[in-house]
């Protein structure tokens, strides 16, 4: 993680550079900005690895001598594969035509949206009937 803050570190550090010669060369806001947004972005990430290696301290990766077994054998579960993604982008985009023409198609847009997003985030839950606890 420390290697990928500095990174993302001297990429922002780029960008502004480049933000400024570019500004001085050209005078045009538009890609001033961009550029200067861009170098935000990268520092914002750089701030998160450095400021979240700090809390958990170093990792195998960290080390350029480590080895590859060093590492933790499972890193969590990620999908394999899921529609919802797919729908949600579907829904989004009926929401925003139902911006365009009419409140109706934003509704159900919006109605579809919580429905998507619902079934994406609960898409591995396993509801299970909990018993409750008696003292």
């Amino acid at each position: 993680m420390k290697s990928g803050g500095y990174l993302f570190f001297l990429g922002g550090l780029f960008y502004i550079v480049t933000g400024s010669i570019y500004y001085f060369l050209t005078r045009e806001p538009v890609g001033t900005t961009a550029l200067i947004l861009t170098a935000g972005l990268a520092e914002l990430v750089a701030f998160f690895l450095l400021f979240t290696q700090k809390r958990i301290g170093y990792q195998p990766e960290d080390n350029s001598e480590a080895q590859q077994n060093e590492a933790p054998a499972d890193y969590g579960f990620y999908s394999p594969h899921s529609w919802w993604p797919m729908i949600v982008a579907a829904a989004t985009a009926i929401t925003f035509l139902g911006l365009i023409f009419a409140v109706w198609i934003l509704l159900l847009g919006l109605g579809l949206v919580l429905f998507a997003v619902w079934g994406w985030l609960f898409e591995y839950w396993k509801f299970e009937r909990v018993e409750p606890i008696r003292h």
